[in-house]
């Protein structure tokens, strides 16, 4: 159908002319704009302009460059398309005023199929401007090259036509049935037990004679300079992926070689600092990776049916970029990847040692057990979360400026004069946010409340479980990302009935706590992401390799925690506290950073960065003889968390006296409860 008119009149005024059917379009497609303003910052207009904004119509939600142009252009000249990578919406500009118009009109409510062949329909709205900025132009990971056509398309036949995925005759070298893929193993098996190989236990036959010939030219080449003598062959249909890793260090040496066999791929390289680049590797291409590309950055390929690639001719391998003017869908096929190894047989001494297993200066340490009682939570705490927090403020506070805007939302909705305790306030930057409301912080971390001071905000020291604030004097309470650092259900429980007492009858908290969902309703969080952008980036490498697993493009094998809530609120609190096993003193588990989460209770790794003209015990860094590159002498640290389960904050605030749940939702990677005391 129709847009009702052009117009984007926000009053309050009745729309007699307007049919039942033309009514509920009006209400979605202000829906869709204040959705767009909401978490995207996108602002529309209620005038008519040359640009407009199209919910629904994005590379996110399947639509691709080509099919949403030949809708636009029906309605008059596009001088320009920009369609954000991974984003449900497009920006479109006109020549004219009266060609957008006519869009606004025609298309607005417009049912239309997208590529992967769901009805979706179109919301368009004006704005000022169409513009979508690059923060920086993106380069290939040091140390990563791409060799296109490096088999002839008979070769890659003979290739794919020479595996028996019915062969299981074999042994330990028969296929493996994964969850994502199929995969056999020739040379040496791969162990998904260790992430590694047996050194002592070649399998029979080698590896495969049609592989000589393609080995012996990248030898030739400079490609590698040993030949493999371990091969991984991945088959991935449609849908199928890996998730985000690195091959152990120990297991291999230095050059990995990847051949990419019966159809393209993207696969996205993510540097511990949580910069992502997507890389194109075409079919019949080879994917080296030495140094840096090797060792430190994450690689994976996402489950999906359509990649994000460039929409202009000629390009064909390197970097998708994020030029939203450039990019459109592209159907995947069925990829087959021929991986070769050189088994390593001295330890690693690469330049990275803070995400090697070889030189790991945690690869030693003893990790706590999940406490059994008060006493032994308090101490995890302790030395997980105070201690932590105390050693790393600095770095901490560095990467904590910007205001979620829900949090923003909720205390510039409080009323003028509202008194506000921000309990866990961290380095304050909740506390400046609404000049018509008085706010005081507390921190158990001295250093933090510090940072607060010099930021000129009030707040003081203490222990969340005991804030030394009056019964009944706050208008308002939040506790942003506090409760999920106490070690069993009855802390958490004591923290959360605490922001009752502080609280005067009508009075409201706003609490968040990390997900164990990181991924909801088919949206990745930005954690997952890895986004530059996202308030809590934390600039840290993973130092735990051997207790996270750091693998080759294998299965990363099944993790000893359950990946699914199986312990309610209630039920955490009748037994004591028991992880997602319900296991009692088991070892807690090493965060894998930037991944999903395998366990409710966890060590999460903070690599600290110290700014040597600020702290007098920074140690200078020191360059490698070989690469030059930074060896960095700074520590690791590793804070305590227990993520939530959907539905367990809710219900631990359900087990409160005299409360009632006003709201319950989820924001990236989130757990969010608003309360009001009765």
């Amino acid at each position: 159908m129709a847009a009702p008119s052009a117009s984007m009149d926000n009053s309050n005024q009745s729309h007699p002319k307007l049919s039942k059917t033309e009514k509920k379009f009006l209400r979605k497609q202000i829906k869709a704009r204040h959705t767009l303003l909401r978490h995207e910052g996108i602002e529309s207009v209620s005038h008519a302009t040359e640009n407009l904004v199209v919910a629904n119509g994005g590379l996110g939600n399947g639509v691709s460059r080509t099919q949403l142009l030949r809708i636009l252009e029906r309605c008059g000249s596009v001088e320009a398309l920009l369609m954000p990578p991974n984003k449900p919406y497009s920006f479109v500009r006109y020549r004219t005023k009266e060609e957008s118009k006519k869009a606004y009109v025609t298309l607005n409510g417009k049912e239309m199929v997208d590529d992967l062949g769901q009805n979706i329909i179109l919301y368009l709205n004006f704005v000022e401007k169409v513009h979508w900025e690059d923060l920086r132009p993106p380069v290939l990971p040091p140390g990563l090259m791409i060799v296109e056509e490096i088999v002839s398309p008979e070769d890659e036949k003979m290739l794919l036509e020479s595996i028996d995925w019915a062969d299981n005759s074999v042994g330990q070298n028969a296929q493996k049935s994964l969850k994502h893929r199929r995969v056999k193993h020739y040379g040496y098996e791969f162990r998904y037990d260790n992430n590694n190989v047996e050194k002592d236990k070649p399998l029979p036959g080698g590896l495969p004679d049609i592989c000589n010939s393609i080995l012996e030219k990248c030898l030739k080449e400079g490609h590698i300079k040993y030949i493999p003598d371990q091969l991984t062959i991945n088959q991935y249909e449609p849908g199928q992926g890996i998730p985000p890793h690195i091959d152990t260090h120990s297991a291999f040496e230095n050059e990995i070689i990847s051949l990419s066999l019966g159809a393209e791929i993207v696969m996205d390289f993510k540097h511990p600092d949580g910069c992502t680049v997507s890389v194109m590797l075409p079919q019949r291409s080879l994917l080296v990776m030495t140094g840096e590309s090797r060792y430190l950055w994450t690689h994976g390929i996402t489950p999906r049916k359509f990649d994000v690639i460039q929409a202009s001719e000629g390009q064909k391998s390197g970097i998708i970029s994020s030029d939203a003017g450039n990019l459109t869908l592209n159907k995947r096929g069925v990829r087959t990847s021929f991986t070769f190894r050189k088994v390593r047989r001295t330890p690693c001494d690469c330049s990275y040692p803070l995400v090697c297993d070889s030189q790991s200066c945690h690869q030693n340490e003893t990790f706590p057990s999940f406490p059994e009682n008060d006493k032994e939570a308090s101490e995890l705490e302790r030395e997980y979360v105070h201690r932590v927090y105390e050693e790393i403020a600095e770095h901490f506070s560095s990467t904590r400026h910007t205001p979620w805007p829900q949090i923003r939302a909720f205390l510039k909705a409080l009323p003028k004069g509202s008194i506000v305790a921000d309990v866990g306030c961290g380095n304050g930057k909740y506390l400046g946010l609404n000049k018509d409301i008085y706010m005081i912080g507390c921190d158990r971390s001295q250093n933090l409340v510090e940072i607060c001071g010099e930021r000129q905000f009030e707040a003081f020291v203490c222990d969340a479980l005991a804030v030394p604030i009056r019964s009944e004097t706050c208008d308002a309470c939040i506790s942003i990302a506090v409760i999920h650092h106490f070690a069993t259900a009855e802390r958490r429980l004591a923290t959360l009935q605490e922001l009752v007492r502080l609280l005067r009858p009508g009075g409201k908290a706003l609490i968040y706590v990390w997900a164990m969902e990181q991924e909801y309703n088919k949206q990745k969080s930005k954690y997952l992401r890895g986004s530059r952008d996202s308030e809590e980036k934390e600039e840290h490498f993973n130092s735990s390799v051997l207790a996270s697993g750091l693998f080759g493009e294998q299965n990363p094998g099944t993790s000893t925690h359950n990946s699914v809530c199986s312990i309610s609120a209630t039920n955490d609190l009748k037994d004591g506290g028991c992880n997602a096993n319900g296991v009692i003193n088991s070892k807690l588990s090493v965060h894998t950073n930037r991944t999903s989460f395998h366990s409710q209770d966890v060590l999460v790794p903070w690599h600290l960065k110290r700014d040597p003209m600020r702290d007098k015990h920074a140690e200078p860094l020191k360059l490698t003889p070989d690469l030059g590159v930074p060896r960095d002498p700074s520590p690791v640290f590793h804070r305590y968390y227990h993520v939530f389960c959907e539905g367990e904050l809710e219900a631990a605030c359900r087990m409160l006296n005299n409360i009632s749940i006003q709201q319950s939702y989820y924001d990236q990677g989130n757990w969010c409860v608003i309360f009001k005391k009765l």
